[in-house]
């Protein structure tokens, strides 16, 4: 499995497959680190530890590459010694469909090798149904401006190999809470996501600055990794928050999921999400969601719990106000749906992949690029 950005979900999801998976799960990884270059430079250094790895193990009987490689690339410098073993690409985003930092033009070579990769693998899997179907209706307006030629000719053969393989979540530490009526304390919101632009902190930031001026009870753990040179926003919020803010920075797994085990709340503001591993840990956990109704969070929580999780434009901060001032009416709403998140643990999500990449492994390359 070739994983060149190891760090984050993809790391999370690369070693929870390789630890859960009953086939034998080789992982070649670089730091999450420079995304640009891991996509441009990312072939030429897994085209070289491929080598060395075959030469040690044998060929192998797939091949998984996520993202931020140019796998068109990897292959033919590979070719010599990987054989015919068929390809996935594993996409957890592209950047096709990504969305653009305001204020900045869209680079076209990202979205080029995205659109590369997936004519070169056999295989494509998207990390939910949400992801497959935006990044399918996206495909024809971005051929349609590339000036010459317009590889539209491809496109059916790329739509007919996309398919949907969730992301597994690592559960086995986050007990399904047993919750009653909540003990006395200001209740603890979480934010566990990262820090960048889409997620979408600043909306997050300013909701609860407005519940601190309005006089609304609360607590915050700010626990998401930060890989910014100025999150402005976050130092402003956390001088006006004050003694509110009772954890900054990133925890290890151990202090993680204790504080998801203290967690009553947790909110998503943000402006593209495929899955959201994050938020379905916090979840599990017990804490009460708010998440936007739109994306992949319709697809994630069960219909049933839609009407109390998913807010629509506009609605957050009264959602927001009224779940911090009525913690018990909100738990008794979301009651089962820590349960349900169940259904995207390892153990559960682990066999459909087995069974996946034995379909592969034995079907071998269905489309020749």
């Amino acid at each position: 499995m070739l994983v060149p950005w190891f760090a984050g979900s993809h790391r999370a999801w690369a070693e929870g497959l390789a630890r859960h998976s009953e086939h034998d799960v080789h992982l070649l990884t670089l730091p999450g680190s420079f995304w640009r270059w891991r996509q441009r430079g990312a072939a030429v250094t897994l085209a070289a530890a491929a080598e060395a790895h075959v030469a040690a193990h044998g060929q192998p009987d797939v091949v998984v590459a996520t993202g931020f490689i140019n796998l068109a690339a990897f292959l033919g410098l590979s070719r010599r010694w990987l054989g015919d073993a068929p390809v996935v690409a594993y996409l957890h985003e592209n950047q096709i469909v990504y969305p653009d930092l305001v204020g900045t033009t869209r680079e076209a070579e990202p979205a080029l090798v995205d659109w590369t990769n997936l004519v070169a693998a056999d295989h494509v899997w998207c990390n939910s149904a949400f992801h497959r179907d935006a990044l399918a209706s996206a495909l024809p307006a971005f051929l349609a401006a590339t000036p010459d030629p317009p590889h539209v000719d491809r496109l059916p053969g790329v739509l007919e190999k996309l398919s949907v393989q969730s992301v597994g979540v690592e559960l086995s530490d986050i007990a399904v809470p047993a919750r009653g009526a909540r003990a006395t304390g200001a209740p603890l919101v979480v934010w566990n996501q990262r820090w960048d632009y889409d997620k979408n902190p600043e909306r997050f930031l300013a909701n609860l600055v407005r519940l601190a001026d309005d006089g609304v009870d609360f607590t915050v753990a700010l626990a998401g990794a930060n890989r910014r040179v100025d999150p402005r926003e976050f130092a402003s919020a956390i001088d006006r928050l004050g003694d509110r803010v009772t954890h900054v920075g990133v925890l290890d797994r151990a202090d993680y999921v204790e504080l998801l085990a203290r967690g009553d709340v947790v909110v998503s503001t943000a402006r593209h999400e495929f899955f959201g591993i994050a938020l379905l840990e916090a979840v599990a956990a017990g804490a009460v969601p708010l998440l936007p109704d739109r994306m992949s969070y319709p697809e994630v929580i069960p219909p049933t719990f839609h009407p109390p999780v998913l807010f629509g434009p506009n609605e957050l901060y009264g959602r927001f106000r009224a779940v911090l001032t009525d913690l018990d009416s909100a738990r008794r709403r979301v009651e089962g749906l820590a349960a349900s998140i169940r259904r995207f643990g390892w153990t559960e999500v682990a066999p459909r992949y087995d069974a996946a990449l034995s379909a592969v492994a034995e079907g071998g390359p269905r489309v020749s690029p």
